[in-house]
């Protein structure tokens, strides 16, 4: 499986590395995800999820049921 948000749908970002002496190498920046248990109080019950940390802050003001939504996933298959 991916690393990306499965709400938010955040992934690695193309990146350099540049060091003291200004030599560039490419390098990829990960978001930062967790796996997370979220109550789902419509259907009653836990849902496991990788999510990323902004995600989860989101999550507290939105709600599993709209972030859901807005990203087109059935909660139902988690």
């Amino acid at each position: 499986m991916s690393r990306r948000c499965e709400l938010t749908g955040k992934k690695a970002n193309n990146a350099m590395s540049v060091s003291h002496s200004h030599r560039r190498t490419r390098r990829l920046q990960q978001p930062n995800l967790q796996t997370k248990r979220v109550w789902w109080p419509a259907g009653n019950r836990w849902v496991k999820l990788k999510l990323s940390t902004k995600a989860i802050k989101t999550l507290d003001t939105k709600g599993l049921e709209a972030m859901a939504k807005e990203a087109g996933i059935n909660l139902n298959t988690y």
